[in-house]
């Protein structure tokens, strides 16, 4: 059996100097520490005030004050908070990971809520060492009959403590920066890192810079909001005063006051009803440096099962110009921890901005990480569903408005679903698409399909030059009369017809449209893998691009003779055709179109465009499927169109040669309506079209 020993025992000499130099990433989060440890001071004396242990002093003003010496090379952190006496700083501050804190929490359990408690750990002090070669404690306890404390320390084990002459109850920190940490003590420097980790802490801050005179006589344009103006004093005229050298500015006595870094009530800390409009564009700005407009936001607010609050924006973006990825701010208790930590914030959420404070957190003791809990995972399953609430609740009750955000929130509602299964179930039907007429239909919208009157149809079909098309009565399937019937709803279409770029497939949206055919226009990259999930999630749902095949809706009615005529005449053309275009993979029919100013269409298989797709997507270029006679592909000539014709009725001319010319000029017709030809294609069309002109002529 195993023998037991006595405890571990660490050696203070090595662990100080690992904490000094590991404890943190950023040196400049001592910072947010040593000031989040004013602030817990200041919270438990007001505590100990609720709860009828101390009495404030009257007009007392909670605050930190940070004053720099740039000449001294100090930096003071200042609180007026509870103070420690001799044994409080032999307790917490000479035993390391000892947190004031968390005994502040166990003695006043029963009778203080800790939710406002920053520190937990016992260690925030010790960031001081990662830029000081000395620091100094000065305090006072609010206890009666306290006598001050005077604490030094060289970042070694040692340490001297004594008497001191502090007379005001708080604390003051004193750290003598080390001359690769100077920078620290610049007033500019102190600024922007204060604003970056304390900017809501729930306690004031104020900035100054020590021996600063009170009261200095400034030009009026120089005032602060922070300034105090004693006096006003114009410019003296004299006589030999040039005019041409303009007035003289008006100069102004002031009292110099520090300048207040934070706003101890942040917007996401009052109630939803009590902010406005403008209240929350204003917040956006100040907090995101971004003078666009939000397009909208949605305010958090949750206490139960978990603290959490917060505002998460949408933000305006041009996605041809700019990078679409956001910024969500975490805070713990007002407290700045990180920028956009994953296990909080969705991915997809990652391209908001906004902020959210979850003093529930379960953080590293250096305060900058999560723990692996799985209580995290609850948090970002909340503000997934928070998001997704609030944009089916705009769908459902206020649509016009909805639609109007629609094409600038699209890319996160798509990147969310190809994410978050459970986004992508409860957006699926609040997904917008917009049709060829720009109207926003909803999946289940696409999804309605309306008879088309055949008297309607052959009245109203025409070509794009108005005249009219023949048109085919549509006839429906045994299947839907049975069910009619029967008393029985008739199934819906599941196809959803789509196209992704108007202007280059014109021709087969002319043709969609004549037929009074519906389609969805599906622009972006993102359009291609956001369909693939929607059709697995959706059983009985297909979407297929109006140029992945050509429907009986766009044939014209001919008699079964005739058809079996055209079959016969397509396997002879066929040849014709790979011959002229040295293309043996190419698949060749001939139709009969109601369109007769259409001469050919090509169509590719929606299975093949996506192996396509998804090979350029993956820079596999060398296994494309080829859109020059790819499989899949299948080039239908229009037997109605004298072109057509005239290839039928010359196809066993020895002789012809205008034959092979009209062959590749059909095929080139056909791939411009997909898009446009490679170089050498192109030159070839052009020459060939030149060419053919000028036989015209002759």
């Amino acid at each position: 059996m195993a023998e037991k020993h006595g405890s571990l025992s660490i050696n203070s000499e090595n662990i100080f100097p690992i904490i000094k130099k590991w404890l943190y990433s950023d040196h400049d989060i001592f910072y947010r520490e040593l000031i989040s440890n004013g602030c817990d001071a200041i919270t438990k004396l007001k505590k100990l005030d609720v709860m009828g242990e101390y009495s404030l002093p009257e007009g007392y003003k909670p605050e930190i004050r940070v004053i720099v010496n740039p000449e001294e090379k100090t930096l003071k952190f200042i609180d007026n908070g509870i103070g420690m006496t001799a044994e409080e700083v032999e307790e917490y501050i000479n035993q390391i990971a000892f947190s004031g804190a968390t005994d502040f929490i166990e003695k006043y359990k029963d009778k203080s809520d800790d939710n406002q408690i920053i520190g937990h750990f016992g260690l925030g002090f010790y960031s001081a060492f990662m830029v000081a070669d000395e620091v100094h404690i000065d305090t006072l306890s609010f206890k009666d009959g306290a006598v001050p404390v005077h604490w030094e320390c060289d970042g070694g084990t040692e340490f001297e403590m004594e008497d001191g002459t502090w007379d005001q109850v708080g604390t003051q920190i004193t750290l003598f920066l080390n001359e690769d940490c100077l920078q620290f003590c610049n007033e500019y420097k102190a600024s922007e890192v204060i604003q970056k980790y304390c900017s809501f802490m729930p306690v004031e801050i104020f900035l100054s810079r020590e021996n600063t005179p009170e009261t200095q006589t400034i030009d009026e344009a120089e005032k602060l909001d922070t300034d105090e103006v004693l006096e006003t004093i114009q410019p003296e005229k004299k006589e030999d005063d040039k005019e041409e050298d303009g007035e003289k500015p008006v100069r102004l006595k002031i009292k110099k006051r520090p300048s207040m870094m934070n706003d101890i009530h942040p917007l996401w800390s009052k109630s939803p009803s009590e902010c406005t409009k403008e209240d929350y564009i204003e917040f956006y700005r100040k907090v995101f440096q971004d003078y666009k407009e939000p397009l909208f936001w949605i305010h958090l607010n949750m206490d139960y099962p978990f603290n959490l609050k917060g505002i998460l924006y949408f933000p305006k973006i041009n996605m041809e110009y700019e990078s679409i990825e956001g910024t969500i701010k975490l805070y713990n208790n007002q407290v700045f921890i990180a920028d956009n930590i994953k296990e909080v914030i969705p991915e997809f959420l990652m391209l908001l901005k906004g902020v959210i404070d979850c003093p529930d957190l379960p953080l590293n003791v250096s305060r900058s990480a999560l723990q692996n809990d799985g209580f995290v995972k609850k948090i970002s399953d909340y503000i997934t569903k928070k998001v997704a609430d609030k944009l089916a609740g705009m769908c459902k009750t206020d649509r016009e408005e909805y639609e109007k955000y629609w094409d600038d929130i699209s890319p996160f509602v798509k990147f969310g679903c190809l994410k978050d299964d459970k986004f992508c179930e409860k957006m699926t039907d609040y997904i917008l698409f917009k049709n060829l007429d720009g109207k926003y239909m909803t999946l289940p919208d696409c999804l309605e399909v309306n008879k088309v009157d055949p008297d309607e149809t052959e009245n109203s079909a025409v070509d794009e030059n108005g005249e009219k098309v023949e048109a085919e009565v549509v006839e429906e399937p045994s299947s839907a009369e049975n069910s009619e019937e029967n008393g029985e709803e008739e199934k819906k279409e599941k196809t959803i017809y789509y196209a992704t770029d108007l202007k280059v497939q014109s021709q087969y949206v002319n043709m969609f449209k004549q037929a009074k055919m519906d389609a969805v226009v599906l622009p972006d990259q993102i359009d291609q893998p956001f369909i693939n999930q929607l059709e697995m999630k959706n059983e009985g749902i297909k979407f297929q691009r109006i140029d992945a095949d050509l429907t009986d809706t766009f044939k014209a009615k001919t008699s079964k003779k005739a058809q079996e005529e055209l079959e016969a005449q397509s396997e002879e053309i066929q040849k014709l055709v790979r011959k002229a275009l040295k293309n043996d993979k190419l698949t060749v029919k001939i139709e009969k179109l109601k369109n007769k100013k259409v001469s050919s269409v090509l169509t590719i298989s929606e299975q093949s465009r996506r192996m396509q797709d998804m090979m350029k997507m993956y820079a596999m270029n060398g296994m494309d499927m080829g859109m020059l006679g790819g499989e899949g592909e299948t080039l239908v000539l229009n037997a109605s169109h004298p072109l057509v014709q005239y290839v039928l009725d010359h196809k066993d001319d020895a002789d012809n040669k205008n034959e092979n010319l009209i062959c590749e000029q059909l095929y080139d017709l056909a791939k411009l309506q997909q898009g446009p030809l490679d170089a050498e294609a192109m030159t070839k069309f052009v020459t060939r079209s030149n060419d053919i002109m000028v036989a015209l002529t002759q």
